[in-house]
């Protein structure tokens, strides 16, 4: 048992290690060992003739064949086009067309109106390669060109680099699927299937990115913006547009009332607290203060009714003469 665990270990020793320097070597020299990957093997020395004479030169003439085919090229172009049109629809439905004729699709779409004035369309098409040109001259000739952009990057080192990371990951995912049917003890099948389930998914990952490769250098991407010529308007209609009319007035002059009245309201709110205490400080005085200061008050001397005659005093200041109030006294002899 205990020499079953060993070589059990062993084994997964021998695989990380092999992982291991294929993974640096391929990192360290990504072009170089896609170029040799891609290059055919040298034949050994004394095949031809163990093989004899007609099977050496019929594998020197394919070997130099495919050395000196040219590499296949891998590039991911791009094009961004504006061009002025007097019919933005049309001239969309036209876009669309070429894009699937060529055997390209449409991928994004948007259409507004600006200023209520004119039209503005956007539209991102994906065609073929190989119709690459022929769609870009078709759609700057749907109007008057603006602007045109194109782009073109060649990624076929980082496409040959990406197949030989794909092809080291599926070799080391099947080491370790050989390690995992000769372990008999528990521990080293789970310590395998970690490792196995980490290796999928950096191949899963190296898989998802050579298909977005494969998707952008098969397809290029043309992003095309259309707007429509801005007509001017007569000057009538101008002038009719600046004068607003009875019911915009009508509702000018609503608007403005009901304004007034809210901050008429707004200044009452404010002023509320303060008008309550002038209220109650005003019945207050009206009720205690001013009949006490009227009480104090001394009572007035009668005098003369206004516009009747004078009346005469003495000395002692009571009235003489004959409105002179009668006295108990019997008058002097």
């Amino acid at each position: 048992m205990r020499r079953a665990h060993t070589t059990a270990a062993v084994l997964l020793t021998a695989s990380l290690v092999l992982t291991g320097c294929g993974a640096g070597g391929t990192d360290a020299g990504g072009k170089a060992g896609g170029a040799r990957a891609a290059r055919p093997a040298a034949p050994e020395p004394g095949g031809g003739a163990a093989d004899g004479s007609s099977g050496a030169a019929s594998g020197s003439g394919s070997g130099r064949a495919a050395a000196e085919a040219p590499a296949p090229q891998h590039v991911i172009r791009t094009a961004s086009l504006s061009v002025e049109v007097a019919d933005a629809t049309k001239a969309l439905a036209t876009a669309r067309a070429a894009a699937v004729d060529a055997g390209g699709r449409v991928e994004d779409e948007s259409t507004e109106r600006i200023d209520d004035a004119y039209l503005a369309s956007r539209v991102v098409l994906r065609v073929p390669q190989a119709e690459y040109d022929s769609v870009l001259a078709e759609l700057a000739g749907t109007g008057r060109l603006l602007s045109r952009k194109a782009d073109a990057k060649d990624v076929t080192d980082q496409v040959v680099d990406v197949r030989s990371r794909i092809a080291t990951q599926r070799a080391s995912v099947a080491r370790v699927r050989e390690l995992m049917d000769r372990a008999d003890a528990l521990s080293d099948v789970v310590t395998l299937e970690a490792e196995l389930s980490r290796r999928q998914a950096d191949l899963e990952a190296l898989l998802a990115g050579e298909a977005s490769l494969k998707d952008r250098t098969s397809l290029a991407t043309i992003t095309l913006q259309l707007t429509e010529e801005r007509k001017e308007k007569p000057e009538d209609e101008e002038r009719e547009e600046g004068r607003p009319g009875f019911l915009e007035a009508l509702g000018g002059g609503w608007n403005a009332l009901v304004g007034v009245v809210a901050w008429v309201l707004i200044v009452l709110a404010a002023l509320a607290p303060w008008l309550a205490v002038g209220l109650v400080a005003f019945v207050l005085w009206r009720r205690l203060v001013r009949p006490r200061l009227a009480a104090r008050r001394p009572a007035p001397v009668p005098g003369p009714r206004p516009g009747g005659p004078a009346v005469e005093r003495n000395a002692a200041g009571a009235p003489v003469g004959p409105e002179a109030p009668e006295t108990g006294g019997a008058p002097e002899k």
